[in-house]
């Protein structure tokens, strides 16, 4: 599974793109969130972290596979 990092999770990270293994056995957002939080720290730091898969905003309940397009979407602020 490829995730896309954008912004903050981008620096945070250090990359672009994090492959998860497949062993990890990630099958919905929330465990993908906590696997991440998990291997980066600084994650669970953000005050928002939303998730998009195929191009639209995923719920943590929602189920994931490897062929889809994941991508963290940092918090933004604007003015």
């Amino acid at each position: 599974m490829k995730v896309l990092l954008f912004g903050i999770t981008r620096e945070i990270t250090g990359q672009s793109r994090i492959n998860v293994p497949e062993h990890a056995g990630i099958n919905t957002v929330k465990a993908l969130k906590g696997w991440l939080g998990q291997q980066y720290p600084a994650l669970r730091s953000l005050s928002s972290l939303a998730v998009a898969v195929d191009s639209e905003y995923a719920q943590d309940e929602d189920t994931l596979t490897p062929e889809q397009e994941i991508a963290l979407i940092p918090p933004v602020s604007g003015g």
